[in-house]
């Protein structure tokens, strides 16, 4: 997905020839530039091809029932309910699909009354949460991988539409997914309308009470972990994507390191910012400040080790409006007892401690990984469970409007996917911060926040397709949030807040 924020006309350029496939065409006449046009253009391509997915297996395993699971990285990973599949049924729905996108079938898809898509597949008829392109002949090149006991389908790259990209399944992303999915498959709660009839039944206090359980149970089971490795750790690092409620965790798993008798230090690094006139540029010559070079390695490095040691350092206050450190900064030192506990979208790069043995280091990757699907074939996106988390904290805390947190998603994900996925997998434990209940929580916040987006602005559809997918969740009273959820983090009243 690196190439999905490349700007319009150097898409033309990606091809030595300048013979572009009917996909690649197809995003060039439609981007215009805008980013989130891009996003509804990659929406429709992917939305096409899981269509072309489902007519594959109705055909091949009639009376199977597919289901098109959770996101891995690029793929999705998708499975037949109650069946194994193997290699070579694997390669059958392949090359089915590949016959279906050769043929160049028509797809007629049309809005209907219950929110969704109808998508008309040659008489067969899919209910389809994003509408898909006109035709099957658009479509690229895609790929199924084995990945038991279902498959993992692989999308082209923009710049090789031809081919798919090596693909290594993320063995820890994919546990923490599959575990989610039999807590909630377990629970019988694993589509949105199981979760709405609960609170329809005046029952949300169980719903409530089952998500923040899970969540309770894994922070104390990740500190009983670390007071294991208390010989050797030292230092706590908490890394995600943005609003998977990074800062709420950290406070919640401090309060379990207190409760195994350990005391937890929190260091920031955006006090190890380097003077802006040194933060390094991006492409287009504004600073970067999401860059590992943005902070100043060396002295983080130095001050950590002296810390560990025993030794006592003076850390730096960073004044963000002067861009620069204060003259002034925090002595620290650590006892035997503490431990540093440091969160940042960086926390997992090998690069920002390299001085430190690995031992030394208990790295934490936390993300919102949504468990429920609204039917077989439409999943709910984790990016856009986090993105209608961020709108709201936005407005709430940072002043900043919901077409302003549209327009910069963009560069959010691109910064996620250069600093933040690629090293994910060097967690020694992963937290799923997503919670059953929380888009039915939100729904009463956000609703009006993305009716506020102007017909005029190039964000205006994203928010049309937001409010359409709340729309399926059932309003919660948001006053039943306990007070310490990590989704009081976005709707404030919480006491970390």
């Amino acid at each position: 997905m690196h190439t999905l924020y490349s700007q319009t006309k150097d898409i033309k350029a990606l091809e030595p020839e300048g013979k572009l496939s009917r996909l690649v065409e197809y995003l060039v006449n439609t981007m215009e530039g805008d980013a989130s046009v891009i996003d509804n253009s990659l929406r429709q391509y992917r939305q096409s091809i899981i269509l072309g997915l489902v007519l594959a297996v109705r055909d091949l395993f009639p009376g199977e029932d597919l289901k098109v699971a959770h996101s891995i990285l690029d793929g999705v990973y998708c499975e037949l309910q109650g069946s194994l599949l193997s290699v070579r049924e694997v390669k059958m729905i392949e090359q089915k699909l590949g016959e279906w996108i050769k043929a160049d079938r028509p797809i007629v898809c049309k809005p209907s009354s219950d929110g969704y898509f109808t998508c008309d597949l040659d008489g067969f008829e899919v209910k389809s949460l994003f509408p898909a392109l006109e035709r099957s002949g658009t479509l690229t090149h895609c790929r199924l991988v084995h990945y038991p006991p279902g498959f993992i389908l692989l999308y082209a790259d923009y710049d090789r539409p031809d081919s798919c990209p090596l693909y290594v399944p993320p063995a820890k992303l994919s546990a923490t997914f599959s575990e989610s999915q039999r807590w909630v498959e377990n629970l019988r709660l694993s589509q949105v309308r199981d979760v709405n009839a609960i609170i329809k039944a005046n029952r949300s206090e169980e719903l409530i009470t089952l998500a923040e359980a899970l969540h309770e149970k894994k922070i104390s089971l990740i500190a009983d972990r670390i007071l294991e490795q208390r010989r050797h750790v030292r230092v706590i690092l908490i890394s995600g994507p943005s609003s998977s409620g990074k800062t709420t965790f950290a406070q919640r798993l401090s309060t379990q390191l207190r409760v195994n008798g350990l005391r937890p230090v929190a260091l920031s690094l955006d006090d190890y910012f380097v003077p802006r006139e040194e933060t390094p540029k991006d492409s287009s010559g504004h600073y970067d400040f999401e860059a590992l070079e943005a902070l100043d390695l060396p002295l983080l490095d130095a001050h950590i080790q002296t810390l560990i040691k025993g030794g006592m350092v003076e850390t730096p206050i960073y004044d963000f409006v002067a861009g620069h450190r204060r003259p002034q900064g925090k002595m620290m030192h650590l006892d035997a007892n503490e431990i540093l506990v440091i969160e940042g979208i960086h926390g997992l790069n090998p690069r920002l401690l390299p001085s430190l043995e690995r031992d030394q280091l208990f790295k934490i990757y936390i993300s919102a990984l949504f468990q429920l699907n609204l039917d077989s074939y439409n999943r709910i996106p984790t990016t856009e469970v986090r993105l209608i988390r961020r709108m709201t904290r936005d407005v709430k805390y940072r002043g900043i409007t919901p077409d302003k947190t549209l327009g910069q998603w963009w560069s959010v994900r691109r910064g996620e996917n250069t600093n933040i996925f690629p090293f994910q997998e060097e967690a020694d434990v992963m937290f799923n911060s997503s919670l059953l209940y929380e888009l039915n929580a939100l729904r009463p916040f956000t609703e009006p926040l993305l009716q506020s987006v102007p017909p005029d602005s190039p964000n205006y559809e994203a928010a049309s397709y937001l409010l359409r997918l709340l729309s399926f969740f059932e309003p919660l009273d948001s006053a039943k949030v306990p007070f310490n959820s990590i989704l009081r983090e976005f709707l404030g009243g919480g006491i970390y807040n």
